[in-house]
């Protein structure tokens, strides 16, 4: 038995340490052919059992609440993924960052602010950290010390080991949740305005091709998701993805994911290769989650060939920026083609240009939303529809500001009627928008 847990700066340790000797116990008890029969609630009901009962042989003289932190963190410990479990159930959790076992930060209502949570040690995150890679058929160790993969509820998680980190393990995860956020919740927090999302939905359904562009944590994915709900359910979708984190509410929807090479280097399968095999499968729409290489290049040849209709996502922080980011991922695919072939491609290809920010204080927004005109010579010519301005900052640090039309008629608007969508008389008209 283990002594009663002391009432001082102890308990943390104490605790700890009841915890690992339960955890053994466990282990030891386990039936595993009973447990292959088991599954999800089943299982973790059961165990749950036999866990109380060491809790209370082990040391009766636990409390109430203490007993119940201790039960569940066991049983995170033995089928879920640890402390990280107790940042994964918290409400508001946008980020996660782990910089070695001691060392957790979350990013919470748009601010960074370091968490209780803590790993006993580098074997322990990295025990964790594999159990999350394993069930995606990723793998991490010295050979290959970096890895994309995705949790259960569809969050998307990197992960740098030693020896290129030098602190520990380093995990990054981005939340996504089980339920997406809603074209109701993005109105709601002000990313966009009604009319936007009007043309926003016109040009989806008239088949416009789009680019979304943002830096890291802009919510570019959260945008693709929610314009993907205009996406008729007629259509044959497929995604491409280097971990899938889309969550596409369409019942025809075929989900594609690259893979890393295996332990000897063979095996890789590359979003260029999906790109080609998708063009042979009959796609109505092709959906690439990021481009971020070669990849890029056969994109814009699907979308010039007849897949109209088709986005992905690049990370810049303007829409003359996500031109140029573009230009340099073609010249990533090995063909040598010269810049203006590439332009052309690229403004025959893409009809409009969204940008999303992340603004200072946390604030999302769509900044831009721009028209593709064409080429002039050897440049591309593109047009402001509408963007947000910033005023300034408030008293809680984070940025305001204002939507606005710019009264440009967007040239694709003859493309939108053809594909019979009407447009209110007036929404282009250049004035400030408000948001609901």
């Amino acid at each position: 038995m283990i002594a009663p847990m002391k009432t001082s700066r102890q308990n943390t340790s104490d605790f700890e340490a009841l915890k690992s000797h339960i955890h053994g116990k466990l282990v030891e008890k386990l039936d595993l052919t009973r447990v292959s029969e088991l599954e999800g609630d089943s299982l973790r009901r059961e165990i749950r059992v036999v866990v109380e009962h060491l809790c209370d042989t082990e040391n009766p003289l636990l409390n109430r609440s203490e007993r119940e932190r201790l039960v569940e963190e066991v049983l995170d410990e033995a089928f879920g993924f640890g402390p990280l479990e107790l940042l994964l159930k918290e409400e508001g959790v946008a980020d996660i960052m782990i910089n070695g076992p001691k060392n957790v930060f979350i990013e919470k209502s748009g601010r960074i602010q370091k968490s209780d949570v803590t790993f006993r040690d580098n074997d322990h995150l990295l025990q964790i950290l594999d159990r999350i890679v394993s069930r995606v058929g990723r793998r991490i160790d010295e050979t290959s010390p970096m890895v994309d993969a995705r949790l259960p509820d569809g969050s998307r998680l990197n992960a740098i080991i030693p020896p290129l980190a030098l602190d520990g393990p380093s995990l990054t995860i981005r939340r996504f949740g089980s339920n997406p956020l809603t074209l109701e919740d993005l109105l709601k927090f002000g990313a966009f305005t009604p009319e936007m999302v009007m043309f926003l939905e016109g040009a989806m359904k008239a088949r416009l091709n789009m680019v979304i562009s943002g830096g890291t944590g802009s919510g570019k994915t959260t945008l693709l998701n929610t314009l993907s709900s205009f996406i008729s359910n007629e259509n044959r979708v497929i995604t491409i993805e280097d971990a899938a984190e889309l969550q596409l509410q369409q019942e025809h929807v075929l989900r594609l994911e690259t893979r890393p090479p295996n332990i000897e280097g063979k095996g890789r399968v590359t979003a260029t290769d999906l790109v080609k095999n998708a063009l042979r499968m009959r796609p109505d729409r092709i959906i690439i989650g990021e481009c971020r290489g070669g990849e890029t290049l056969d994109m814009l040849q699907a979308m010039n060939t007849g897949h109209d209709g088709s986005l992905t996502t690049v990370h810049a922080n303007n829409p003359r920026d996500a031109i140029s980011r573009i230009e340099t991922l073609v010249n990533m695919s090995g063909c040598d083609l010269p810049l203006s072939a590439v332009r052309k491609q690229i403004a025959s290809a893409v009809q409009l240009i969204i940008q999303a920010n992340r603004l200072q204080g946390g604030p999302r927004k769509v900044t831009y939303i721009t028209e593709v005109v064409g080429m002039e010579g050897e440049t591309i010519v593109m047009q402001d529809i509408f963007r947000f301005v910033q005023d300034g900052i408030n008293e809680q640090g984070k940025a305001f500001g204002h939507f606005e039309s710019t009264g440009v008629r967007p040239k694709c608007i003859e493309h939108l009627e053809a594909g019979g969508v009407r447009l209110p008389n007036g929404l282009f008209s250049q004035r400030i928008m408000r948001t609901p």
